[in-house]
C-alpha cells in the first residue's frame, strides 16, 4: 500500500514531522509532533533518495515547494563515473576521492563489456586514432560504473579524474586521480560525462529507466562468500575504507552492486535470525534504511577466512579481542556493525544471489539461509 506524505525537515535542530497528503487522503492526515531525528541530514533530502523516517521508509519524489528546490536541488546534477580495469582493484580509494569532495554515489555495479557494449558506450569517439586500443582495454577486463551526485558534479568529477593524459595529470594536477593511479591516455584511471546530456545518455546505458537492466554484474557463483557494506556504513562515508580493508587482507573482490531493500525483504532476509536474537527487529530496521552495497569475495575457503576477517557481531567485543576486523574498525554496536557477511560456507553461492538484483527485480524469496533471490515483480 503506497501513501503519499509530506515530509517537513528543519535543518536548525535536526527535527522532522511528516503528514499524509490531504489530497489523497482527507479523512486522515496523520500528523505527527515535531521531533528531534538525528538519523537524517539535510543531505539526505534530495529526489530519488530513500530515508527511513520513524520507521516509514519513504521514497523523496518531488520537492514540497520552489523555495526547498532551490535551496537543495538547483545545482545538484548526476553523472557518470566509470572507473576502467586498471584501477577497479583501487575502488576503494577511487570512493575515498569521491567522499571527500561531497559527492555522493548513488548506483553503483561492476560489470564486464563486451568490445561491442564498449565500442557502443565509446561511439562518439570512434573516428579517433585510439578508439580501438580504448575499446579493447575497457573490454578487457571488470569495470566499475557509477552515478555520482552532487553540486556541479558534471564538472567536479572530471577534476578529480584531471587531465586525460596520465603523464600530463602528474604534471599538472598531482592529486588528481589519473596523477596517482593512471599510467598514459588510455589507462587513465575512468571516465567521466562531458556534459549534463551526455551524463544522461552514459547513465542511461548502465543504469536504464525503461525495460532492461543494462550491462549484467560479474557474480561467479562459485567459491565464493556474501558481504553486504550496511547503510549506515553508507551514509558515514566508511564504504571505500571498507573495501580498502578488505583488499589490503587478500581478498578477491569479484562482484559488487548497490541497491536499496524494502522493509518485507529485509524481514524474510533476516527471518532465520528472528526469535534468536534480541536485535532482529533493529536489525531488519538497519537493512532497509538506506542503500546498502553487496559484494561477492571469491577463493578458496572463503566463507570461512572471510567471516574470521568480519570479526564478532558485537564491535566492542571485536575491538578488545580481534582488534584489526572490519567490524572492530568500522563498527558502533551490535547492529550498526558495519557489514553482514555468510554464517555457514554452504550459503555463500546463496546469498550472493541477491547481488543480481535490478531495478525491476525488486521481490526476493527466502531459501532456508538469509538469502537474497531476485524475483520479477509482474
Amino acid at each position: 500500500l503506497l501513501r503519499r506524505y509530506q515530509l517537513f525537515y528543519y535543518p536548525k535542530d535536526s527535527s522532522a514531522t511528516t503528514k499524509m497528503c490531504q489530497t489523497f487522503f482527507p479523512e486522515n492526515l496523520n500528523i505527527y509532533e515535531r521531533t528531534k531525528y538525528d538519523d537524517i541530514h539535510q543531505e539526505d533530502l534530495f529526489v530519488g533518495n530513500r530515508v527511513n523516517v520513524f520507521s516509514r521508509q519513504l521514497n523523496l519524489i518531488e520537492y514540497g515547494d520552489q523555495y526547498t528546490a532551490n535551496k537543495l536541488g538547483s545545482k545538484k546534477e548526476r553523472t557518470l563515473a566509470l572507473i576502467k580495469p586498471d584501477v577497479v582493484t583501487k575502488i576503494g580509494d577511487v570512493l575515498e576521492l569521491i567522499y571527500s569532495s561531497n559527492l555522493i554515489v548513488t548506483k553503483a555495479k561492476m560489470t564486464k563489456l563486451t568490445w561491442s557494449q564498449a565500442a557502443d558506450f565509446y561511439v562518439e569517439h570512434q573516428s579517433k586514432p585510439f578508439f580501438n586500443n580504448l575499446v579493447q582495454f575497457v573490454s578487457s577486463g571488470p569495470v566499475v560504473a557509477m552515478e555520482v551526485m552532487g553540486d556541479e558534479a558534471v564538472s567536479l568529477w572530471r577534476g578529480l579524474l584531471g587531465p586525460a593524459d596520465s603523464a600530463v595529470a602528474r604534471r599538472e594536477a598531482p592529486q588528481s586521480a589519473r596523477a596517482q593511479f593512471g599510467t598514459d591516455g588510455i589507462k587513465n584511471v575512468g571516465h567521466g560525462s562531458d556534459s549534463l546530456a551526455a551524463a544522461a545518455r552514459e547513465l542511461e546505458f548502465f543504469f536504464p529507466s525503461t525495460i532492461g537492466h543494462g550491462p549484467s554484474n560479474t557474480a561467479i557463483y562459485s567459491d565464493c562468500t556474501c558481504c553486504i557494506i550496511k547503510p549506515h556504513a553508507m551514509s558515514e562515508g566508511l564504504t571505500g575504507k571498507i573495501l580498502n580493508s578488505i583488499s589490503a587482507a587478500g581478498f578477491e573482490i569479484s562482484a559488487l552492486e548497490m541497491f536499496s531493500v524494502d522493509r518485507a525483504n529485509a524481514e524474510e532476509f533476516y527471518e532465520v535470525y528472528k526469535g534468536v536474537v534480541s536485535e532482529y527487529t533493529s536489525m531488519v530496521t538497519e537493512l532497509c534504511s538506506g542503500p546498502c552495497m553487496v559484494l561477492e569475495i571469491h577463493g578458496t575457503d572463503t566463507p570461512q577466512t572471510f567471516r574470521d576477517f568480519c570479526g564478532p557481531a558485537d564491535p566492542e567485543i571485536a575491538r578488545h579481542l580481534r582488534p584489526t576486523t572490519l567490524r572492530a574498525l568500522y563498527g558502533k554496536d551490535r547492529v550498526k556493525n558495519a557489514v553482514h557477511c555468510t554464517d555457514l560456507p554452504e550459503d555463500g553461492v546463496l546469498e550472493v544471489g541477491g547481488i543480481s538484483v535490478t531495478h525491476s527485480c525488486t521481490l526476493y524469496a527466502l531459501t532456508s539461509a538469509p538469502t537474497l533471490f531476485p524475483l520479477c515483480r509482474a
